[in-house]
């Protein structure tokens, strides 16, 4: 008896689990259905979201090259900026020395220390290095002239900077006399810069005896001109620029120079020469120690 009772009871509730489990499926079944029904419903009212085009900003290889005088660049970029534009960042040329200062846009001496050598009445002539550079094609001239600067200070590496301080020069004397050697060595025609150190010698040995510095590319600076020589009234035009008529280092830069041109002007040959003529082509250089060789000198390859 007692195991019959037993065995009922056990049936009653194995039915009544069976029921109970039937039910929660069929709840879950449907909650499962209803929570489908609702997603897909979300799924067909949302908006898809707007596709931005991710549009590459464009770029473009400027060159600026070695000997280079502002104006150059100015005209190289004429077609994408105007010419006052770019001179509110690099200043104008000052060959009569009559300005007292440089109005320009930045002060850009804030960020680059070598500039505080350069006088306030100087361009940046001379500092814009000459090299290749990547921009984006909406760059404005602050940025390229940014960039050059900061390739100029990354080039003048900290032992030129001592070596010059050590000569007891500036960076901006050192600059203004790499201009004139960029444009009267013929650096590029030659793989090494032992002519470049010569011209430098000769410059640097007629400044310590109170020597003219006698540079046609001082002159090329005041006329605006690539003439390799000069004469008549050209000779006696009345500017701080023209060596001819005036010993001592010019004001300021005539160009921007590259670095062999600088390193030419930090580093000199030790020389007794004090006349050199340059070849018509530009590809042979002659030296002298007086100015009767150097007559000869003309007579001879200046043909």
């Amino acid at each position: 008896m007692r195991s019959d009772y037993k065995l009922a009871k056990f049936k009653r509730n194995k039915n009544y689990l069976l029921k109970q489990s039937f039910v929660l499926l069929i709840i879950f079944l449907v909650l499962f259905f209803l929570g489908y029904k609702i997603i897909n419903k979300i799924k067909e009212n949302r908006k898809p979201e707007p596709v931005t085009e991710i549009i590459p900003r464009e770029e473009i290889n400027v060159t600026i090259l070695e000997g280079w005088r502002n104006s150059d660049i100015v005209n190289y970029f004429s077609d994408k900026w105007d010419e006052e534009d770019i001179l509110d960042y690099i200043g104008e040329r000052n060959i009569d020395n009559s300005k007292n200062e440089q109005e320009l846009s930045i002060n850009w001496e804030e960020d680059y220390n070598f500039l505080k050598d350069k006088p306030d009445n100087m361009s940046l002539e001379g500092y814009l290095f000459p090299d290749t550079y990547r921009i984006y094609a909406s760059s404005s001239p602050a940025e390229l002239v940014s960039r050059m600067l900061t390739n100029f200070d990354n080039k003048l590496t900290s032992e030129m900077r001592a070596d010059i301080k050590k000569q007891g020069k500036t960076i901006h004397e050192i600059i203004t006399m790499a201009s004139i050697i960029e444009k009267e060595a013929p650096i590029f025609a030659q793989k090494d810069l032992k002519d470049a150190k010569i011209v430098s010698g000769i410059f640097w040995n007629r400044l310590e005896i109170g020597m003219a510095l006698q540079s046609d590319a001082t002159l090329s600076y005041i006329l605006n001109d690539n003439k390799p020589a000069h004469s008549g009234s050209e000779l006696s035009i009345d500017s701080p620029y023209n060596t001819y008529k005036y010993p001592g280092l010019i004001p300021g830069p005539i160009c921007n120079p590259g670095i062999a041109a600088i390193e030419a002007a930090i580093y000199p040959s030790d020389t007794n020469y004090l006349y050199f003529l340059t070849t018509l082509d530009g590809k042979e250089i002659y030296y002298a120690r007086t100015h009767d060789e150097h007559v000869r000198n003309k007579y001879l390859y200046l043909k």
